[in-house]
């Protein structure tokens, strides 16, 4: 059975990651791409990178065409742009990445490391309203927390008894 990071795995081979030191160097440089973040809409409203643009995942593929209620013109009109695709780990960018690529999106990547790794580099995020957000309201925020029931089973454990990893 193919699990969700075999998924990214075989995608990740089809797109090109960008990692956050090299993307802090392109926007200090002038030479913004577009910034596409496909977290959910409460996540982005809570950090992200000063000037990206939200599409969550879930719209995406009626985000990038005119004529849908969905349609985000600016991505709609980016085919020959410049795109990094951000998420909070850099796995469902990859996704996101290979599905622009699949579109016809040339020019696409992912960032490698996503907004966790952008946040260890200790680069500015900002909240929805444009305010910096704190490292350790970050560092938080990147924590995972697994409910019980979300742990990897283990057999002859019962669930909710300690993290299974």
């Amino acid at each position: 059975m193919q699990r969700f990071t075999d998924l990214v795995e075989k995608c990740r081979g089809a797109v090109r990651e960008v990692l956050p030191w090299d993307l802090c160097d392109r926007l200090a440089d002038g030479d913004a791409p577009l910034l596409l973040d496909v977290r959910e809409p409460d996540e982005f409203a809570q950090m992200r990178i000063a000037g990206s643009r939200n599409v969550p995942r879930g719209i995406l593929e009626a985000a990038c065409e005119y004529g849908y209620e969905d349609t985000v013109p600016e991505l709609a009109a980016a085919r020959d742009q410049e795109i990094v695709v951000i998420c909070r780990s850099g796995l469902r960018s990859v996704l996101a990445a290979y599905t622009l690529r699949l579109l016809g999106y040339e020019k696409v990547c992912s960032l490698k490391t996503g907004l966790r790794g952008w946040n260890d580099f200790e680069q500015a995020l900002v909240d929805d309203a444009g305010m910096p957000v704190e490292i350790e309201t970050a560092d938080a925020y990147f924590t995972a927390r697994l409910r019980p029931e979300q742990e990897v089973p283990v057999p002859g454990r019962q669930r909710g008894t300690g993290n299974a990893r």
